[in-house]
């Protein structure tokens, strides 16, 4: 009974740093999509992954997709760092932003039915390709 009761409580824990230590972090939700067929490079340093808001003239292959899901209000330092480790794992040089979108999700209502106040619940999505340069 006490092995398992230990075993349980090791499991417990197991399971709130699995929780703490996931992809949710301050900033949002990193989802990183490699391309079928895209080739595969080693990892980049963030540093050096440039960070595009229109489609190069360079000659290059996309990666693949990076999608940011905010879900506080950071800054744009914050959301193009979160770009650059993405991306530099993907062995990209730059990432080009697609599409910044804030969506609507539904409606809240926030105080009793009969004086309730209801409030707009949106999200906010920003989706970049990650691309490396071939030349």
């Amino acid at each position: 009974m006490r092995t398992f009761l230990r075993s349980l409580s090791l499991l417990a824990v197991a399971a709130a740093l699995l929780a703490v230590t996931g992809c949710n972090t301050v900033s949002g939700y990193v989802r990183s999509k490699p391309y079928p067929g895209a080739p595969t490079f080693a990892p980049t340093a963030p540093a050096t992954v440039q960070i595009l808001h229109s489609q190069p003239s360079a000659p290059h292959v996309r990666l693949g997709e990076i999608t940011i899901e905010p879900q506080s209000s950071p800054n744009a330092a914050e959301i193009e760092a979160k770009f650059q480790g993405a991306a530099a794992r993907m062995g990209a040089n730059a990432v080009a932003i697609v599409s910044d979108q804030t969506r609507a999700l539904g409606t809240v209502v926030a105080s009793p039915w009969w004086g309730g106040t209801i409030l707009p619940q949106t999200d906010r999505v920003i989706v970049g390709v990650a691309i490396r340069y071939t030349q």
